[in-house]
C-alpha cells in the first residue's frame, strides 16, 4: 500500500494549488477540533467512529473516507487526478499508525480510486501553513457581538416582555459555532439590531412560550420542547438539522436560541455538530462550549444526544453498535456514578472521556 501513495513537501502542493487546484483533492485527517481551528483552503475533514474503525480490521470503505457522494462520485469518475492526504505533523507514511485515520484513508483510496494518484503531504499541516500561511484559513475562536443591552433600541422587541428579558448571567451577544450557524438567548432573538449586524437570515425557537418576534422579516422554525427530564427533544433532531442545512444551502445563516440558550439550543446546536461533522458528543460539547461556557443540557438531553451519537457515528454497524450502551461502552471499561434529579445512572468514561459527565448537570425551568 504505501509504494503506491506518492509524497509531496509544502512547495509540492503550493505549485499543484496553483496550477491545478479543480483536480486536487485534500483530505485532512486531523480531528475535528484541529481542522476547525486552522486547514488548507478547500480541504475535507476525514473523520470515522471508534465502532467503525474497529469493525474496518484495517480495511475501511471509500465512503467512510469521503462521505459525501457527490464528492466520491467525482473521485470514482477520475475528476481528481490527485489525491493529497495529511495530518499534524507527519514526516513520512509509514511512520503513521496502522489502524489510524490517515493509513486507514490510504488503504481505502488505493484499493477504490485508482484514477487518481493518492500523495501525503510531508511534514501535515504544521509545515505547509508554516510555509504557505496565505493557501489556509485560520479560525480565531468567535468572540460573539456584543452590542448596548438597552431595550428601548430602535429594533428591539418589546421591553415588556418577560420571556425575553436578559439573563443575568448572559450579558454578551449570539456566538458563532460555525460561519453560518449561532447560539444564543430569547433576548437576543428580541434584538433585530443585533441579527442584522449577524446577518441571520432564519430563526429555531427551541422552546414553547418564546414569541417569534420578526416573522415579517425572517425565517422561524419552531420547536415546542420545555426544558425538563421528560421532553423528548431528540425527536426533533433531524428536522432541525435540515432546516439548517436548507438555509445554509442557501447561503443564509441559522440563530438557534431557546430561553437562556444554556439547554434546548445548545441541544440542537450539538446535534448539528455531530451529524453533520460526525464528531462525538464529547468533541462538540467542548467545540460549542469553547464559543458559549454557559451551555448545560439537561441530563436527559445528554442522555438523548448520546443515543444519537451512536446512530449517527455508526449507521451501518450491527445493532448492538447502535444502542446507547454500546456507545458509552466504547469510551472505556471504568465506571463513574453521575447524579442528577433524584437518580444516579452509572455510565462508563476514562479521565478525559465525558469530562462534562464528572460534575452534576443542573437544569433551569427557563434554560
Amino acid at each position: 500500500m504505501v509504494m503506491e501513495v506518492g509524497s509531496l513537501d509544502a512547495g509540492g502542493l503550493r505549485t499543484l494549488l496553483r496550477e491545478r487546484a479543480a483536480q486536487c483533492l485534500l483530505l485532512d485527517c486531523r480531528s475535528f477540533f484541529a481542522f476547525n481551528a486552522g486547514h488548507i483552503a478547500g480541504s475535507v475533514n476525514v473523520r470515522f467512529s471508534t465502532i467503525v474503525r474497529r469493525r474496518a480490521k484495517g480495511a475501511m470503505g471509500l465512503e467512510h473516507i469521503v462521505p459525501n457522494a457527490e464528492l466520491r462520485g467525482r473521485l470514482l469518475a477520475g475528476a481528481y487526478h490527485a489525491v493529497v492526504l495529511l495530518d499534524e505533523r507527519s514526516a513520512a507514511l509509514d511512520g503513521a499508525k496502522r489502524d489510524g485515520t490517515l493509513a486507514l484513508a490510504a488503504g481505502a483510496l488505493c484499493r477504490e480510486a485508482r484514477a487518481a494518484q493518492v500523495f501525503f503531504l510531508k511534514g501535515g499541516y504544521e509545515a505547509f501553513s508554516a510555509s504557505c500561511p496565505e493557501l489556509c484559513s485560520k479560525q480565531s475562536t468567535p468572540m460573539g457581538l456584543s452590542l448596548p443591552l438597552s431595550t428601548s433600541v430602535p429594533d428591539s422587541a418589546e421591553s415588556g416582555c418577560s420571556s425575553c428579558s436578559t439573563p443575568l448571567y448572559d450579558q454578551g451577544g449570539p456566538v458563532e459555532i460555525l460561519p453560518f450557524l449561532y447560539l444564543g438567548s430569547a433576548y437576543h432573538a428580541s434584538r433585530k439590531d443585533m441579527l442584522d449586524a449577524l446577518g441571520i437570515t432564519a430563526l429555531i425557537n427551541v422552546s414553547a412560550n418564546c414569541p417569534n418576534h420578526f416573522e415579517g422579516h425572517y425565517q422561524y422554525k419552531s420547536i415546542p420542547v420545555e426544558d425538563n427530564h421528560k421532553a423528548d427533544i431528540s425527536s426533533w433532531f433531524n428536522e432541525a438539522i435540515d432546516f439548517i442545512d436548507s438555509i445554509k444551502n442557501a447561503g443564509g445563516r441559522v440563530f438557534v436560541h431557546c430561553q437562556a440558550g444554556i439547554s434546548r439550543s445548545a441541544t440542537i446546536c450539538l446535534a448539528y455538530l455531530m451529524r453533520t461533522n460526525r464528531v462525538k458528543l464529547d468533541e462538540a460539547f467542548e467545540f460549542v462550549k469553547q464559543r458559549r461556557s454557559i451551555i448545560s443540557p439537561n441530563f436527559s438531553f445528554m442522555g438523548q444526544l448520546l443515543q444519537f451519537e451512536s446512530q449517527v457515528l455508526a449507521p451501518h454497524c450491527s445493532a448492538e453498535a447502535g444502542s446507547p450502551a454500546m456507545a458509552v461502552l466504547d469510551r472505556s471499561t471504568s465506571t463513574t456514578t453521575v447524579f442528577n434529579f433524584p437518580v444516579s445512572i452509572p455510565v462508563h468514561s476514562t479521565n478525559s472521556a465525558l469530562s462534562y459527565l464528572q460534575s452534576p448537570i443542573t437544569t433551569s425551568p427557563s434554560c
